[in-house]
């Protein structure tokens, strides 16, 4: 059982790789879910756009797909983040790119642990769960 990080097609390269897993374990616990196999795939646009429309039968650019294997307590996973569209959604939304990676990356665990974001109701929790753990990374783990 482990979190898994790895590049497709970007040269980028995650900061604070164990800080990150501590974090998401954290919050799996906070959530009383326990971290299975997570795999945190960092793309560009143009793959992400590939698996968008072949897997979700979208026609568009995001910065996130989750795909959700969890069973019961368990989370487990395959996130792809597209970096282009992290590094513009943070200037778009006047914020550090770091910032907006960590958002994303934790988007995708709370994705795995049960949240959900298809309605205004859920979109606003989703921001809440988000809001509630970049505090806890940034007063805990950086």
């Amino acid at each position: 059982m482990a979190i898994y990080f790895s590049t497709h097609e970007t040269k980028y390269c995650l900061k604070n790789k164990r800080r990150i897993i501590y974090w998401i374990k954290e919050i799996s616990s906070i959530h009383k879910k326990k971290v299975g196999d997570i795999s945190i795939i960092f793309t560009n646009d143009s793959y992400i756009l590939e698996i968008n429309k072949q897997y979700l039968k979208h026609n568009y650019f995001t910065d996130i797909i989750t795909f959700d294997y969890s069973n019961k307590d368990i989370i487990v996973g395959d996130i792809f983040i597209s970096v282009d569209t992290v590094e513009s959604n943070a200037q778009r939304f006047n914020t550090t790119f770091n910032d907006e990676i960590l958002r994303v990356i934790i988007h995708g665990i709370l994705h795995l642990i049960g949240f959900n974001d298809k309605i205004d109701e859920e979109q606003k929790e989703m921001r809440e769960q988000e809001n509630k753990s970049l505090e806890l990374y940034y007063k805990k783990y950086e």
